[in-house]
């Protein structure tokens, strides 16, 4: 099962030493982020970018989360909830379920009929208001990348694959290594991704524990020559937020042994 192992970054990067300290923090800086956004607010960003190409739309609605506490419920808040929207709390997978589930549609009342689709591994049934099967929902991030809902796999295109051990019926995963994406940067070079990209991130065998091979995802949002990684970064007993970092900085730093890449077209 996914669990959103992120790591705990640098805290010259991140500042670390805040989490004791961030309620506080964010009712003087992000007094937003104490409140889901309401329905209104929801409609009037997706009327705003409704004329951009979809990644673009995915990327900035994960950056409009930027900010929101981490979701330390273990099944996830809005599992427990048994609802759609739980947008107060979010981890990875929830984070990039309503990024692309608001990209994607027209109003909050059609993203909650996407989110139907692409949380699950059939489809959700929603009665009054309540979901009735999120055990069918996807719990494993492989399992959202190999069902095809969640875009075409791109990882081979972005860069050269390295094959390591699966588990759950997958005898050797392709990825891209941790050493090469670096390898990208370090030349100069930038691999080829783009708005919306969706990032997997990769487990060693060694390191999983309950046969996950995804540890975490994140979303790409380009910014001149920058590219970034928006995430829901933290872990479920220790904090977090979901936040926009470098993407070369996380990757240098990060516990993973290497990502796999989806592109919705």
């Amino acid at each position: 099962m996914l669990v959103c192992q992120s790591h705990k970054p640098k805290k010259n990067n991140f500042c670390t030493q805040w989490y004791s300290t961030i309620p506080l923090f964010c009712l003087v800086i992000f007094p937003s982020m104490l409140f889901a956004f309401n329905d209104s607010e929801m409609a009037s960003f997706q009327k705003q970018i409704s004329s951009k190409p979809l990644g673009v739309r995915i990327a900035l609605w994960a950056e409009k989360f930027v900010g929101t506490p981490y979701d330390p419920d273990p099944l996830g808040t809005y599992v427990t909830r048994r609802v759609i929207v739980a947008d107060d709390r979010m981890d990875c997978m929830y984070h990039v379920f309503r990024s692309l589930e608001l990209a994607m549609s027209q109003t909050p009342e059609e993203a909650i009929r996407i989110a139907l689709d692409k949380r699950f591994m059939d489809r959700g049934i929603l009665e009054r208001g309540i979901v009735l099967n999120y055990d069918d929902r996807f719990q494993y991030g492989e399992d959202m990348l190999d069902s095809g809902k969640w875009g075409r796999e791109i990882t081979a295109e972005v860069g050269p694959l390295t094959s390591i051990n699966g588990s759950r019926g997958r005898a050797r995963v392709e990825m891209i290594s941790k050493k090469n994406i670096i390898q990208y940067f370090n030349k100069n070079s930038e691999p080829p991704l783009i708005d919306g990209d969706f990032i997997f991130f990769i487990k060693s065998p060694e390191k999983r524990v309950a046969n996950e091979i995804v540890g975490h995802i994140g979303i790409i949002k380009r910014e001149g020559n920058g590219i970034y990684l928006i995430h829901a970064g933290g872990r479920k007993n220790d904090g977090g937020l979901v936040r926009k970092v470098s993407f070369i900085n996380y990757v240098r730093s990060m516990p993973f042994a290497g990502v796999r890449v989806s592109r919705i077209p």
